[in-house]
């Protein structure tokens, strides 16, 4: 298990190596100036765009504009964001608490939710109830999640007044302990809940087709020959077996949920990185966006490697490759 885990952490740090160069390049390559929006007119003076240019240093030569980059984040500096005027790590140390709450409870409801009803809908595969299970979970994965997130906005927050429509607290109240507690889950449960149900379609499906398969391989057949329960070759065999992709999808959802609870947060005013991202891509602000990249790809590879951990638990042939 050790060398397989040394493998694993081998193959992270070129990875963000090259997440590194490509979204640099990218990024500079994308239309847009910053400091054109930075001068903040419709017709901004040229001499005092190039001058806005040279503070920043976006008149060098792509390469120096690079290397100095990488100079500074050798350091541990990820620069100063263009539009805030605060370091960019401070700010986003500020909003990822909120993302990873909220991402990270939806993630959890679908897997949980997902797998059941996926387990459920297999061993009664062509039955009414699969059936309206599958039209069902095919309804949800049609709906996109902002749109999804008004309608439960206007249906338990306007009409029922069950939550609160947007924000992470109430600013009106001035709680403390597990007061605070109880009302940032009190203001989470509905965009949670929209994440949530946006992703239960992908681990139904995955998990109905992993256990209808399992059930069909010659192990199966050869444990029901010998007389053992139906119940206990599902529960320890065959469900185990079929978790095993389901497991993979969840640890890349982690990662790339991040970018998916962007429309999320915004439909509920949600102060996390998603909401941060996409303020930041429209005002071109060069160092934050580069920061939130690199904090993106260093959470997609953690999220990688507890997957082929958990992967390798549950499948021991797999630690041998």
């Amino acid at each position: 298990m050790g060398r397989y885990l040394s493998r694993q952490l081998a193959s992270i740090i070129p990875t963000i190596l090259l997440s590194i160069v490509l979204n640099f390049f990218l990024l500079h390559a994308a239309p847009g100036d910053p400091a054109r929006i930075m001068a903040g007119m419709d017709n901004p003076n040229p001499e005092q765009i190039a001058a806005i240019r040279t503070q920043l240093g976006l008149d060098k030569p792509l390469p120096v504009q690079f290397f100095n980059y990488v100079k500074e984040l050798a350091k541990g500096n990820l620069g100063q964001s263009l539009t805030y005027k605060q370091p960019v790590l401070d700010i986003i140390m500020s909003r990822l608490p909120a993302t990873l709450l909220l991402t990270v409870t939806s993630a959890i409801i679908a897997l949980v939710i997902g797998t059941l009803l996926g387990a459920f809908a297999a061993q009664r595969a062509g039955k009414p109830v699969d059936t309206a299970l599958a039209f069902g979970n095919y309804a949800l994965f049609a709906m996109p999640a902002f749109w999804l997130g008004l309608i439960i906005i206007v249906i338990f927050a306007s009409k029922l007044g069950w939550f609160p429509t947007s924000g992470m607290r109430n600013l009106r109240a001035d709680y403390t302990g597990w007061r605070e507690r109880l009302d940032v889950l009190h203001h989470l449960v509905l965009p949670a809940l929209t994440l949530a149900l946006v992703q239960i379609p992908v681990y139904f499906r995955i998990t109905r087709s992993s256990v209808m398969l399992q059930q069909r391989e010659d192990y199966v057949t050869t444990f029901r020959a010998t007389g053992i329960p139906e119940s206990r070759i599902f529960r320890r065999y065959a469900l185990r077996n079929a978790l095993l992709p389901t497991v993979t999808v969840f640890g890349l959802s982690l990662g790339f949920v991040f970018t998916g609870a962007a429309l999320v947060e915004i439909v509920f005013a949600w102060p996390g990185i998603g909401r941060l991202t996409l303020d930041a891509v429209f005002r071109r602000d060069y160092p934050l966006l580069l920061g939130i990249y690199l904090i993106l790809a260093i959470a997609v590879s953690i999220a990688v490697l507890i997957t082929d951990l958990v992967y390798a638990f549950l499948d021991p042939r797999i630690r041998l490759r």
